[in-house]
């Protein structure tokens, strides 16, 4: 299945502003208390949204009518949004930004876990698992956690970083189940005030305080950034390519996100780049040279999988119409 220039385009800024919100969420909790920076993230995006879609979006196409818009608006507002973004931020507290990185880039490899249990049309080929293995060790590399700090340690930081890959995940999964007849850029108008609602409440009952905020310039460009960029633009791009790709395929992005974050913190926050990092960027990028190989192939039937074998010649018009699956993914 061939890419065109939209889903790119869309796969770039996804990555891009996603991989920026480590960098601005490790600079804004010096200011912020956790969970209230996220829901002062949520407010700021949620009325951004709000003027966007009613300027461009009419009545009738703005109101959920189905079961199925219900259940996309609230998978988007509390399992992407909300709770995956709420465990990161305090999950982060407890944990490197290394070892938070390398946790929420197992959400590609959950993701299929999902799909298999909850949709009959996504499925991961042999050659999906080996690209994904290359991408996750390209992001091991990337990040170069040290062993011991990430097998020991505060083990509750992990399992709270963990609980909010497996929350973005499952949520992604479960838009596409849902099947709704809203667009992207409605559901996310509709999820971002329940995400904002969600994490005030989690704020409220942490005990957090509003005095507690210290309102410096640096504080006010890491809201900016996570609100806007990482917040609006970012979930506008991120929803389009859910719905134009599927769960599975949309969550690559996470394997480019510690990439970036790790180019931001090295520009932005003076950090240091490991060495391996370089052979991390080419082993992201040769995981998904083989999802997205545009090869002709056979598939092979191995139990449980689909083989891909490459092949120089034309095919069929059943063939051709295999074709029109993503790399990496097979159908029922």
């Amino acid at each position: 299945m061939a890419i065109d220039r939209r889903t790119a385009a869309f796969f770039v800024l996804s990555s891009l502003f996603f991989g920026g919100t480590f960098v601005a969420a490790k600079a804004g909790l010096e200011f912020f208390p956790p969970l209230l920076f996220v829901a002062l993230r949520f407010d700021v995006a949620a009325v951004i949204m709000a003027g966007y879609v009613a300027l461009t979006v009419s009545r009738e196409d703005l109101l959920p009518t189905t079961r199925g818009d219900a259940l996309g608006i609230v998978a988007t507002g509390v399992f992407v949004i909300g709770l995956s973004n709420a465990l990161l931020f305090v999950g982060q507290q407890y944990a490197t930004s290394a070892v938070g990185a390398i946790v929420f880039s197992l959400n590609p490899i959950l993701t299929p876990v999902f799909a298999a249990l909850l949709l009959s049309n996504e499925r991961l080929s042999a050659r999906g698992a080996i690209g994904m293995m290359l991408g996750l060790l390209g992001v091991a590399l990337v990040v170069s956690p040290d062993p011991a700090n990430l097998l020991g340690g505060d083990a509750v930081g992990k399992a709270i970083l963990f609980a909010g890959a497996v929350s973005a995940a499952l949520g992604a999964v479960l838009i596409r189940r849902a099947d709704a007849t809203v667009s992207s850029t409605v559901r996310i108008a509709w999820g971002l005030p329940l995400a904002a609602a969600l994490s005030h409440g989690f704020s409220a009952l942490a005990g957090e305080s509003a005095a507690s905020i210290a309102w410096t310039p640096g504080a006010i460009a890491a809201l900016a950034y996570v609100s806007v960029f990482a917040g609006v633009l970012a979930y506008i791009a991120y929803f389009a390519l859910l719905d134009s790709t599927g769960a599975i395929r949309a969550n690559l992005i996470f394997y480019v996100v510690p990439a970036v974050s790790t180019l931001g913190g090295w520009a932005l926050l003076d950090e240091r780049i490991a060495p391996s990092a370089a052979l991390g960027f080419l082993t992201i990028f040769a995981g998904f040279a083989v999802l997205g190989s545009e090869s002709i192939d056979v598939r092979s039937r191995l139990p449980g999988l689909t083989f891909d074998v490459p092949v120089g010649r034309e095919v069929d018009d059943e063939r051709a119409s295999l074709e029109e699956e993503p790399r990496g993914y097979r159908s029922d």
